[in-house]
């Protein structure tokens, strides 16, 4: 069997956020799926979207990109990445680098983002690396939603979540 190559990925989508967005979502870097479908958490084993879903009780789970977007603004919430560009096997978070960050700031100085939040521990360590000493805002780290977590089962990760909510519905 061949050995998995590293590929040199750039983002190529635009953050999702409005002057409406109280909380940021960052995770790593989109997957080979996520990329082939040009939007976060494309993978069908990912439940970003089913759990987001679930916490903003909502009906229905967004499916298109543009309800997608549109769930998130209507919600406030924000998603990007830490990660500009790397060098990357596949969709391992674990294979990282070569790491050029995404600069944070093109949200932050056009959204009241109350919160940052990380999806998972390796976009908690690389924003803690990378963008912390730049932007000196906390991140929080919640439980990955990726399939590789499969540690988490959907009501124990929907507990963690939940806390986004203090910030989602405060008025």
């Amino acid at each position: 069997m061949e050995k998995e190559q590293y590929t040199h990925v750039r983002h190529e989508f635009n953050p999702v956020f409005d002057s409406t967005s109280r909380i940021l979502i960052l995770g790593t870097l989109p997957s080979v799926k996520s990329r082939e479908q040009n939007f976060y958490y494309g993978h069908p084993q990912n439940r970003f979207w089913k759990l987001l879903a679930r916490i903003c009780e909502s009906k229905k789970v967004p499916d298109t990109i543009e309800e997608k977007k549109a769930f998130l603004l209507a919600h406030h919430i924000a998603v990007w990445d830490v990660i500009a560009e790397c060098d990357i096997i596949g969709s391992s978070d674990s294979s990282i680098k070569n790491v050029v960050p995404a600069d944070l700031n093109q949200i932050l100085e056009h959204a009241p983002i109350q919160q940052i939040y990380g999806n998972g521990g390796k976009a908690y360590e690389l924003y803690q690396k990378y963008a912390y000493p730049q932007i000196q805002r906390k991140m929080i780290k919640l439980p990955s939603t990726s399939p590789a977590n499969a540690a988490w089962q959907m009501d124990r990760l929907a507990e963690e979540w939940r806390q986004i909510r203090e910030i989602l519905y405060k008025i």
